[in-house]
Order: structure tokens, then C-alpha cells, then sequence
């Protein structure tokens, strides 16, 4: 698992890089032509091609990198509920019509902490599972409870003492056989046709995301009678915070601040420029951390914005 999650951290860098241009690109061309231009359409095509792409690259991330790097207070419940409604969930009820939703939510659940785009992606790999289960239809049953567990609970993980969270969907489908119990969290490790249930990634993805949450699974399933999933995270006794106020695109407009774009790769550093100065920033870049630190002292940028990780240039002195 380690040396897969190497190997895929290392592609999905590389991939990243390349599909940053045909995401962000078209953006840009689509601000500058006219609403009614023939080329709308293909540049738009271009752009949902490489957000497609680019989610499985995160899914990627997701499995290397084990890791929720923005964590927050958020809401389980409208987490599920903005993917019931999601584009995503509407493109697989439509691949799987005699599939029935109904979910329960606590109102008063407590929130948690943690990634919401991390949690997003878990709660609709959960749901993708459940439908593709269910090649003949069936009840598709997501629901969300407080639970305190007073004592550790064993299980398909052993689960705690403390104030959870819980999670749970269910189906009606063809259930898991107990020999695969212990492998359908493992990458590409999937029963079903490869090339139309995605990429095989969406069980390790839960469970790295889960997992990336101090939290636990439970299964339980009986091969032709469906399955249960249950995902228990810890809860918070943290305030949510309040929603910001609805801003337009030219309330964010910049006014000539300056900031300054670091990036060894070339193409990145381009994107960037183009992209906030068209934002209505003033951007200079550097290629390299050292170069950086020379215009910092030089220019005093109000904003750096900078590659996380990038190999140091020889033959380089400075002082701060």
C-alpha cells in the first residue's frame, strides 16, 4: 500500500502539472470571446474534460498523501445534502434509474471537524457504491445520527470511547462476500465491469478519508441481500461558522495589489500571471525559492503565492 501510494503520488505531481493548462485556459478564453461565438462550445468540452481528469489525479492525491490539509468546522448534514443535489449524484441516478434515494438526518447532529472537499468526495463514493450494487434497482438509505460510545465497540474496526458522528448507507444489492470483506477498501481492488464503474480508487478513497479523520468504518453485509456502511467521526462541540455574504466576481476584483507567483515550472508560473492579471493584480514570478527571496527584499510583494515544493539552485548566495 505504501509503494502504490508512492507511485501514485508521483504520477498524479506529474499529471497535475499538465492538466493545470487545460483547465485553467479555457477559463480564460471563455471570458474574452463573445457569448454567442461558435467556439464556446469545444473550449467548454476541453474544460469539463480536464476537470474529469483532475479528479481522478485528487483521488490520486487522496490515496499518497493521507492527508485532510484544511481542516473546519463543518456540517455532515449539508455535506450530504449538497451531494444529493450535486451534478455528480445526477449523472449516477441516471445511470442507475430503478435506484431509490431516501435519507434520514438528524437535525441536531453535532458538528466536526475536518476537510469538506475530502468529506464530499468520501459521502459520494459511498453513495456510487451503494447504486452500482444495485444493477436492478433497489432503496439507496443514507442517514446521520449523534452516537456516544461509552465503551470500544469491536467491530470492522474497533471503534472508541467517545462522541461520534455517524454516517451510514445501505443498499438492497448483491452484498459482499465475506472473503472480499477485508479487501474492497483496497486500491483497484473492485468486483465490478472496469471502464464503467470509474477507476477503482472510490472504496480507498473513503477509507483514506475516514481514516485522515481520526475516524472508523463498520460493515456489515449478507452476499444477496445488500450492505451497510457506517462512518463514525468524531464529533465537536465547535460553533459553525457563520456563512459569508453573497459576493460577485467584481466585488473580488483585485485593484493593482501586488503579488509575486513562485513556481519552478514554467507553465505554472504562466497560468498563474495570465489568471490574476486578469483578475486586476500586479504579478511578478520566480522561478525558484532563492530568486524569490531577492524580490521580496527588492519589491516587498503584498501576496506570495508559491510552489510547495521545489528542488534548491546551486551557485546561489544571499543574505537576508
Amino acid at each position: 500500500m505504501e509503494a502504490l501510494g508512492t507511485l501514485a503520488g508521483g504520477v498524479a505531481h506529474d499529471l497535475n502539472n499538465i492538466l493545470s493548462g487545460i483547465v485553467s485556459y479555457p477559463d480564460l478564453l471563455l471570458l474574452d470571446l463573445p457569448k454567442d461565438s461558435t467556439l464556446t462550445k469545444p473550449i467548454e468540452t476541453i474544460k469539463k474534460s480536464g476537470e474529469k481528469a483532475a479528479a481522478i489525479v485528487q483521488d490520486l492525491l487522496t490515496l499518497s498523501r493521507r492527508g485532510a490539509v484544511v481542516t473546519e468546522v463543518v456540517d455532515l448534514n449539508e455535506i450530504v445534502s449538497e451531494q444529493l443535489q450535486s451534478p455528480e449524484f445526477k449523472l449516477l441516478r441516471s445511470h442507475h434509474p430503478l435506484v431509490r434515494i431516501e435519507s434520514d438526518l438528524d437535525f441536531n447532529l453535532l458538528p466536526i471537524k475536518g476537510s469538506s472537499i475530502h468529506l464530499s468526495k468520501m459521502v459520494m463514493n459511498l453513495f456510487s457504491n451503494a447504486a452500482e450494487a444495485m444493477p436492478d434497482g433497489g432503496l439507496l438509505r443514507v442517514s446521520t445520527k449523534n452516537r456516544y460510545i461509552d465503551r470500544p465497540v469491536e467491530g470492522y474496526d474497533e471503534v472508541e470511547e467517545g462522541d461520534y458522528v455517524v454516517l451510514t448507507v445501505s443498499d438492497r444489492g448483491v452484498g459482499i462476500r465475506p472473503e472480499d470483506m477485508r479487501r474492497i477498501f483496497e486500491p483497484f481492488y473492485s468486483k465490478k465491469v472496469m471502464g464503467r464503474s470509474g477507476t477503482g480508487l472510490g472504496m480507498a478513497v473513503v477509507w483514506g478519508a475516514v481514516k485522515d479523520h481520526q475516524g472508523y468504518i463498520d460493515l456489515q453485509s449478507t452476499e444477496g441481500k445488500g450492505a451497510t456502511i457506517s462512518v463514525y467521526l468524531p464529533a465537536t462541540r465547535l460553533e459553525l461558522p457563520v456563512a459569508p455574504d453573497e459576493r460577485t466576481l467584481e466585488d473580488l476584483m483585485g485593484r493593482g495589489e501586488s503579488i509575486l507567483v513562485v513556481d519552478d515550472v514554467a507553465e505554472q508560473r504562466e497560468i498563474a500571471s495570465r489568471l490574476l492579471n486578469r483578475l486586476g493584480y500586479a504579478v511578478t514570478t520566480a522561478s525558484s525559492g532563492e530568486e524569490a527571496v531577492v524580490q521580496v527584499k527588492n519589491d516587498s510583494p503584498e501576496l506570495v503565492l508559491l510552489d510547495m515544493i521545489m528542488a534548491p539552485r546551486h551557485g546561489w548566495t544571499f543574505h537576508l
